[in-house]
């Protein structure tokens, strides 16, 4: 007599497959748990949490963070992101808690941490470099958390600190907005398929010409290259040029 036949549960893997594909090949969610810190009985570590952030954004979908476990439902999640993970453990609550532990270990030491790994993963050229910023323009009031508007400087905080609270306000719009806030976002590229390596979040109101060093020796704590530096005329003042003295060739 035959067993009845046990029931097929049929779940999606679509283009997701090959995107979690590479990132197990770079050693993201590895390298991410290494700079963030696990805890003890944590169900989801920090860098599986950041892998399905991945996944979600390059899904074609669109909806708020308390809508995230959804985009799992009908996907093959434990294979995705690990043994064991449900889309139910991919809560707002637990993205929350992630997103706080990125913060505090610093985004930008983060990203490079990551970018880095993968380069010499995939071998990725590092001749040049390209150094560039450019604006992103947003709706809404956005003032600090004493209620106060953001346009006002405050001479206390720390301007290169990785920690401080960014200034959402008006400046120089590269996407021709100058009505509406912005933030700036500095990225340093290979010259070899403009691979990202370096990812800096600014004031809206951050000028080139007073930060692009800054950015060039932040990414050389972390980047031992020889190699030429590229950026647009921002850089080339006096004063930077001075400062730029053994950091790497410009062009």
């Amino acid at each position: 007599m035959k067993k009845p036949s046990e029931a097929i549960n049929i779940v999606n893997l679509d283009h997701l497959g090959i995107v979690a594909g590479i990132i197990d090949e770079m050693e993201l969610v590895e390298e991410v748990n290494k700079q963030v810190g696990i805890r003890v009985k944590e169900t989801l570590s920090p860098g599986q949490v950041m892998k399905a952030m991945i996944l979600n954004g390059l899904g074609f979908l669109s909806a708020p963070i308390y809508l995230f476990d959804t985009f799992f439902v009908g996907k093959a999640t434990e294979h995705l992101i690990g043994k064991g993970v449900t889309p139910e453990q991919l809560n707002d609550d637990r993205i929350g808690r992630a997103l706080d532990k990125y913060y505090q270990a610093g985004t930008t030491k983060l990203f490079t941490a990551i970018a880095l790994k993968a380069a010499l993963k995939f071998q990725v050229e590092m001749k040049s470099v390209h150094l560039d910023s450019s604006s992103i323009s947003v709706e809404g009031a956005y003032k600090n958390c004493q209620g106060k508007s953001q346009e006002v400087e405050t001479e206390s905080e720390d301007t290169e600190s990785d920690m401080k609270t960014i200034k959402i306000v008006h400046g120089y719009s590269r996407d021709k907005r100058p009505d509406l806030k912005q933030f700036i976002i500095q990225t340093i590229v290979t010259g070899d398929g403009d691979v990202p390596l370096y990812l800096k979040i600014d004031d809206g109101n951050a000028d080139d010409k007073s930060v692009f060093v800054a950015r060039l020796k932040e990414f050389k704590k972390q980047w031992k290259f020889d190699g030429i530096c590229v950026a647009d005329s921002a850089l080339y003042t006096a004063e930077n040029l001075s400062a730029m003295a053994g950091i790497c060739s410009l062009d």
